[in-house]
């Protein structure tokens, strides 16, 4: 029992059952199966090697070492991942430009322009916005993915640090880490004078190096093995932090974070990432 086989399907949709399990278990030979969730996620232990042409449906899957799933540290990015929105597109919408700063950061995301450029055209776009409207986005737009602040809390619970490392505003990842439980965070600072924004944001840049760069940081402050890291994103500035974890973990990926990710989930919620390191329902801190 060297290797564990986990699916997992969208808990407001599950699609998986004692069939399919059972199905699979004896595709691969496996020395037993374990329900982490009812429907919704599994464990399958076995040894030796896996096709996973034969493994097809609407959930994700992972295939990992049974000794190193557990994570001792988490780090995350923030937009479209722990929360729904990109909230710089979103503050564009309050100037009317929305469409001219979403198709930069969609540019940006696949990896097609740099991202420090692309940062500084959108943050000039948003010269003269009033600070105020930062709350009402903050407040209005800004809503948590599902099972973003289970898995934090959860794995606060359990001995774990949790680092929230984003390309986005530090106006926000305070926000969405005290409300989540981030123990820290790390993001770029909008400058703004007299009340309203001055169009530029403040240096250095957080970018992918200082993705990679807090994941080392903070892998040194607690000697951790690469294997006691998982991280989650879904661009191309967290290609270097996904590939620098154990378990990189890319979440409804654009191609290229997706490609370079270790797991790719695209049905499943936040919570995949706790049922990935064995947890199971039971387990879960709400």
């Amino acid at each position: 029992m060297t290797k564990v086989l986990t699916l997992i399907s969208n808990p407001e949709n599950p699609t998986l059952n004692d069939e399919i399990k059972d199905q699979i278990a004896a595709a691969v030979n496996a020395s037993s199966t374990k329900w982490l969730n009812k429907n919704i996620a599994f464990d399958i232990y076995f040894d030796g090697e896996i096709d996973t042409s034969i493994i097809k449906g609407d959930f994700d899957y992972a295939v990992q070492d049974v000794a190193t799933r557990g994570k001792k540290l988490l780090l995350a990015d923030m937009d479209s991942t722990i929360i729904q929105c990109e909230c710089i597109d979103e503050l564009a919408d309050f100037l009317g430009i929305k469409d001219k700063v979403s198709g930069i950061t969609e540019a940006a995301m696949r990896g097609e322009i740099d991202f420090k450029g692309a940062l500084r055209e959108r943050v000039a776009l948003l010269k003269g916005l009033n600070v105020s409207d930062l709350e009402t986005v903050f407040n209005q737009r800004v809503k948590l993915t599902p099972g973003a602040e289970t898995l934090v809390k959860t794995m606060n619970a359990n001995g774990a640090n949790t680092v929230l490392v984003s390309g986005g505003f530090t106006y926000f990842t305070g926000r969405v880490s005290e409300i989540t439980g981030f123990k820290a965070n790390r993001a770029n600072i909008l400058l703004h004078e007299d009340g309203k924004l001055t169009g530029e944001v403040g240096e250095p840049i957080v970018d992918s190096d200082t993705k990679i760069n807090t994941l080392r940081e903070f892998q040194s402050a607690d000697s951790l093995e690469t294997h006691e890291i998982i991280a989650v994103g879904d661009g191309a500035n967290d290609i270097p932090m996904l590939n620098g974890a154990g378990l990189g973990v890319g979440y409804h990926p654009f191609p290229a974070a997706g490609e370079a990710a270790d797991v790719a989930i695209e049905h499943a919620d936040l919570t995949a990432l706790l049922y990935l390191q064995g947890y199971s329902i039971d387990d879960f801190v709400d």
